[in-house]
């Protein structure tokens, strides 16, 4: 029988952090489980193979059956919601890379909400009509100055006026996601290409004649095959798919001589007919040897050419034009080398570079080849535009994280709601202190738009108030009164105790028993560090590479823990309950109790508790 391969990727807050150890559970559509999984330090498992049917009849339209095996994916992990992915079609000789995005457990809260997601057939091959409605070039009545790539796009999941919800994501993956969610992977190279092409150009016109914000919706996009292109949020995406849109993804088709990107209507050509492309027909094409180019102007007008943007919003800097590798120099190498150093910090299975800064050696094309690898790109060491951007799109998200982390300290949130109600034009410091909250919750949960941190409650932070509210299930009236500010403070603190710091967790070590993450705290030294967990201060010394004695509030430190000694010392503190505490490090309220002879939960602040390894 034919093969086809899958690969899963855990993560949380926009790929800022990966999740080891998440049990994956694959299974086929008779429920009967085929591999049971880990993932690693990357958040990654392993490529499993799975049975499926001949390519040859995903490359005949004429073919009325399923030209692929389905299979289900359930994903769980201690601290997070549960996610259920049904219907995951796998091709043959197609790897299927599956991103499983897990929302943390809010405070307290005792059971899994287990999410579900159904990926089912691409549009190729649903008989609904399409109706695409657009402006073409010559005929806009508003358009911005200059061809963007929106990243991230901001995509509504349904049609234009329903109630459903937005979700950000970069344009790249939107595209990917888009792509294979329309057609089968399994095309020819010029079918598929032709295809991306008219899927970024679509996107592109929507954003640059602002069709849907100049009617007033707060999106970029739909998801409805009626009236846009479709995109399934928690899809698989093909590799042969995302190889060509990082080639691609800021080329765009345009009329000769003009700069709006044209309006590339599509539909299938077979159940639908319609004035655009005919993604049946680009196989037809493809097959006669004809470029992707050349099928395009089959469809479009003939004058009609492939052009590149490189304007694209929220990058930290664009990308130089020139591949950087092995021999390169420059700030634009030291800028790759600061990014992935600090990239590291959260995926640690990048290893260090050693090259003197602004020096492409052979460091840099070890942790570039390796970052290329955990982010589904070519893994060749050189940097060119797709890796480019996904190194600046990362860096961009393990430090805003880093920097909203930071942002809660300074604002002193606490631990208990403010007691006011806010409303549209409130302005003062709670308003802060709910764009904050808001700010921080949207990097778990897609479906959360991030309002500008400015004090004072205009239609953005409304707009965060409603997508919240919504999503847990509160009344949607966009007032923040007691209820809304308990849940806020409840999902906060649930991300807090439930998502690990950067390369945490209880890892073994040959020779010196486990090794246990700690993060220094104010008044911490390495002789008390030492002495709370058994170890000695040139030990830790030597394990985390340090030279001297200074440690900074919020540095992370891997300490090493005896077998003989397998727990390590806690002083309470305030706000610390068992529950609380056991989710921390990982272990349980029964363990703590056990190990502590106690037998009530009552705790007290100073109380020194021993905490199991």
């Amino acid at each position: 029988m034919a093969m086809g391969y899958l690969t899963m990727q855990a993560r949380t807050a926009h790929d800022a952090v990966p999740l080891q150890g998440v049990q994956i559970t694959v299974s086929d559509d008779e429920g009967n489980r085929v591999y049971e999984l880990r993932t690693d330090e990357s958040g990654e498992t392993r490529r499993v193979p799975l049975e499926t049917v001949d390519k040859s009849f995903s490359l005949n339209q004429d073919f009325t059956g399923t030209p692929y095996v389905s299979y289900n994916v359930l994903a769980q992990a201690e601290g997070f919601d549960s996610v259920y992915i049904s219907g995951i079609p796998i091709y043959e000789g197609q790897n299927a890379v599956l991103p499983i995005m897990l929302v943390p457990l809010q405070e307290q809260q005792r059971s899994r909400v287990q999410t579900e997601i159904m990926i089912g057939p691409p549009a190729v091959s649903m008989t609904g009509a399409r109706n695409q409605e657009g402006e073409r070039q010559g005929e806009e009545s508003r358009v911005l100055r200059q061809v963007v790539i929106p990243n991230p796009i901001t995509v509504h999941l349904g049609t234009p006026a329903s109630s459903a919800a937005n979700v950000q994501v970069s344009f790249p993956d939107y595209v990917k996601n888009v792509a294979s969610s329309e057609i089968y992977p399994t095309w020819p190279d010029a079918a598929l290409r032709a295809n991306i092409y008219a899927i970024i150009t679509f996107a592109l016109n929507r954003v640059y004649t602002e069709w849907y914000r100049s009617q007033g919706y707060a999106f970029d996009i739909t998801n409805s095959t009626v009236y846009d292109q479709y995109f399934v949020q928690g899809r698989p995406i093909y590799e042969s798919i995302s190889r060509i849109v990082d080639d691609i993804f800021n080329e765009y088709v345009r009329r000769a001589g003009q700069n709006a990107p044209y309006f590339t209507s599509f539909c299938n050509g077979t159940t639908a007919t319609c004035q655009g492309l005919s993604q049946w027909g680009t196989v037809t094409l493809a097959n006669q040897g004809r470029t992707p180019i050349s099928i395009l102007r089959a469809y479009y007008p003939n004058d009609i050419e492939i052009a590149e943007t490189n304007i694209m919003t929220n990058m930290l800097s664009s990308y130089p034009g020139t591949p950087l590798r092995v021999g390169s120099t420059g700030l634009d190498v030291q800028t790759v080398q600061t990014y992935l150093n600090r990239i590291r910090q959260n995926y640690p299975a990048i290893p260090a570079i050693t090259d003197a800064a602004g020096t492409f050696g052979e460091s840099t094309r070890a942790a570039v080849t390796k970052f290329q690898s955990i982010f589904n790109l070519a893994s060749d060491g050189i940097v060119g535009k797709s890796t480019w951007y996904q190194i600046s799109r990362l860096y961009t998200a393990v430090t805003r994280l880093a920097e909203l982390n930071s942002e809660g300290n300074t604002l002193g949130i606490g631990t208990v709601p403010p007691s006011s109600v806010l409303r549209q034009g409130s302005t003062g410091q709670d308003v802060i202190t709910l764009q904050y909250l808001l700010d921080v919750i949207s990097e778990y949960y897609p479906d959360i738009t991030a309002p500008v941190q400015d004090g004072i409650f205009g239609s953005g932070t409304r707009q965060a108030v409603l997508d919240f509210q919504r999503r847990m299930g509160l009344a949607d009236d966009g007032i923040v009164g007691q209820g809304t500010w308990n849940a806020l403070y409840s999902v906060y603190r649930g991300i807090d105790q439930n998502v690990p710091p950067p390369g945490t967790g209880v890892s073994p070590s040959p020779g010196t028993g486990n090794v246990i993450d700690y993060t220094v705290r104010s008044g911490d030294t390495l002789w008390l560090i030492a002495n709370r967990y058994g170890t000695t201060v040139d030990a830790i010394k030597s394990l985390n590479g340090l030279t001297g004695n200074m440690l900074q509030i919020g540095q992370v430190l891997r300490i090493p823990v005896s077998q003989e000694q397998p727990y390590f010392t806690y002083t309470v503190r305030p706000g610390d309950t068992l529950w609380l505490i056991a989710n921390r490090y990982g272990t349980t309220v029964d363990a703590i109790k056990s190990l502590n002879g106690l037998i009530g939960n009552n705790l007290s602040i100073g109380q020194v508790l021993r905490i199991p390894v």
